[in-house]
């Protein structure tokens, strides 16, 4: 099991201008994202990261520069965590775009959406799965289970992580809600993922720490302990989810 902590970019310009930026060159973070990106590396100060991924755009690039800086951390670049590639609605107007028949269709029936020119949503949901899924395995590999990790992606790129993660169909992603550096939990283990935070945007972050094993007599340090504990902390996430509706938590 790994844990990601999957993070939106900033508030970028072309969120505060009602464009759709998509995959557009130049668009980085304004001067609320960039004071966003700075209070990330005190709000995460307290989880020890093992590694970071990126889309390869200017806003998450410019996202996780703080926190990479203060840890000393460089970013692997994933370009199957990048935007949507909207291809012909790139840089129009939100409220042009709203009047458009496949608006309709993006917003109540997702995984039959295909811009024109560009991908459809489904297949952006099977390459970003895909690449966590890919990254975790790795991370896991060099870093050991309990790993905690950080990849910086877009708002619809994380949503559809996040509705898989839960098991929902992508036709109901459009009801998950991933505001601009807000931060979304995913523990991924070899039976099921479990979602730990979804939209979080200032909660405490602590329960993330990774907690010791513990023995059968309950010493820390020592492997053999209940198989119950999580690997992003055993207040956080079982490994495997306990009957009756309970999460392990006491």
């Amino acid at each position: 099991m790994t844990t990601v902590i999957l993070l939106r970019h900033g508030r970028s310009t072309a969120n505060v201008s009602g464009v759709l930026a998509g995959r557009t060159e130049g668009v980085g973070l304004d001067d609320h994202g960039r004071s966003q990106a700075e209070k990330l590396v005190d709000r995460l100060a307290e989880l020890p990261l093992a590694a970071a991924v990126t889309s390869p755009l200017q806003r998450c690039r410019e996202t996780l520069a703080p926190l990479l800086a203060a840890r000393g951390l460089e970013a692997t670049v994933e370009e199957d965590l990048s935007e949507v590639d909207y291809g012909d609605w790139t840089g129009r107007k939100l409220g042009e775009l709203g009047k458009e028949d496949l608006w309709k269709v993006v917003q109540a029936h997702p995984s039959a959406a295909v811009f024109p020119g560009g991908e459809g949503l489904a297949g952006m949901q099977a390459r970003a799965v895909a690449a966590i899924r890919r990254h975790a395995a790795r991370i896991g590999a060099e870093h050991g289970e309990k790993a905690l990790w950080v990849a910086c992606s877009h708002g619809d790129v994380i949503k559809a992580a996040v509705a898989d993660a839960l098991g929902l169909h992508l036709d109901s992603f459009q009801r998950i809600v991933v505001d601009p550096c807000s931060v979304s939990v995913i523990s991924y283990t070899p039976t099921r993922p479990f979602v730990v935070r979804v939209n979080d945007t200032g909660g405490d972050l602590s329960a993330l720490v990774p907690k010791p094993d513990t023995d059968e007599t309950g010493e820390t340090g020592e492997p053999g302990g209940d198989e119950s504990t999580a690997a992003a902390g055993d207040d956080v996430v079982p490994a495997e989810a306990t009957v009756g509706g309970s999460t392990g938590v006491a």
